[in-house]
């Protein structure tokens, strides 16, 4: 296997604690030192089916991104299908996983300067079928940074936790990164955590700022995960919802909430505020709501369905209850997808300005 390019293995101390998010801003800030970089992410468990392969979701983001040149079988060599695990089981198959993808590394590191490899979870994750992150990352020869959510206690303790079976694996880690941290309490969480991890020998490499944007779904997320009708094919799916409103109440009332970037959850047979929404979004200029999303299966009359084609905002008809579908908009695990440009741009100008790169090059050997 290829032991010469040099790579860093991006882990977590749990799932959706940033580690997509640091690799999308990670990959943009090292093409200063590396041009040519590459992106694995070895063992994937999101994943969807491209030309009868299953590809690992944030292998999509990245090759969307940054047009890795390398063919995604290769960038996501490992889906962790339902059955997966049980099969692995009935018989093991080690020496073939490993030998996969380690041939996939050498593909994707072929003429790159630099190959950036995302794990899946914390530490552990894939031991059940001997594939653990920091087994893993050992096989690739990779050191490694573990992303965490912002604080100090809790976030230090789980960072001690992936650390020892890092280490009993014999991998290196190269530092920390905190994500999600209130703009008003990085310096002193920056401090201290800082001090917290000098004390298990580890190093602080940066401290990412919460922000909203990044939090926020988009329609066409909602619509995906909600499996909705779209009613009016022509409108915008790539708004982002800062809001969700359920509308219970009378039309007059409800407009009160027809704000900028709202979801706006209703029973379809509604059709006074299903008017009133459509008269809202036609009168003002600027900044709509973000959508509507029409409940219970019930689907407006043809005359109001008329009207509704010609809005730009997405109306969605659903067959589940408003509370269910306001119940699942709040729950929903945020991804960054292709699409979302502005949280992409936001990502990378995070990741530059917060991210000590310079320090990560220097533990690679890259330094000058």
């Amino acid at each position: 296997m290829n032991t010469n390019t040099p790579r860093v293995f991006i882990a977590a101390t749990r799932q959706n604690d940033g580690k997509t998010t640091t690799s999308l801003g990670l990959i943009s800030a090292l093409q200063s030192n590396f041009p040519r970089v590459g992106y694995i992410k070895p063992v994937g468990q999101r994943f969807v089916e491209i030309e009868d392969e299953k590809i690992d979701e944030d292998t999509v983001l990245m090759d969307a991104v940054y047009r890795m040149n390398c063919p995604l079988v290769d960038m996501s060599p490992i889906a962790v299908e339902p059955d997966f695990t049980r099969k692995y089981l009935q018989a093991a198959n080690n020496d073939a996983l490993i030998k996969k993808i380690q041939k996939a590394f050498d593909r994707v590191a072929w003429e790159k300067d630099f190959v950036l490899c995302e794990g899946s979870g914390h530490a552990g994750v894939g031991s059940v079928f001997d594939l653990s992150n920091a087994r893993v990352a050992k096989l690739l020869g990779a050191k490694v940074i573990i992303v965490s959510q912002g604080g100090i206690g809790k976030p230090i303790d789980e960072i001690s936790l992936n650390q020892a079976l890092f280490e009993k694996e014999g991998v290196e880690i190269i530092g920390v990164i905190l994500n999600k941290v209130l703009g008003e309490k990085i310096e002193y969480i920056s401090d201290f955590a800082r001090r917290g991890l000098k004390r298990k020998g580890l190093e602080l490499l940066g401290v990412l700022p919460h922000k909203q944007m990044l939090c926020n779904p988009s329609i066409d997320l909602i619509r995906e995960e909600l499996g909705a009708e779209l009613l009016n094919p022509t409108a915008n799916l790539g708004t982002l919802v800062d809001d969700v409103v359920v509308g219970a109440m009378s039309a007059q009332n409800a407009i009160k909430f027809f704000a900028p970037r709202t979801l706006l959850i209703t029973p379809g047979d509604r059709e006074d505020i299903v008017l009133a929404a459509c008269a809202s979004l036609e009168m003002h200029d600027g900044p709509k709501m973000a959508g509507i999303v029409l409940t219970g299966g019930m689907r407006p009359g043809d005359n109001i369905l008329k009207i509704v084609r010609f809005i730009q905002a997405p109306f969605m008809l659903v067959k589940e209850d408003s509370y269910e579908v306001a119940s699942k908009v709040n729950n929903l695990i945020v991804k960054t997808r292709p699409s979302d440009s502005e949280k992409i741009s936001l990502i990378r100008d995070i990741v530059a300005q917060n991210v000590n790169v310079k320090r990560i090059v220097e533990a690679l050997g890259q330094g000058k």
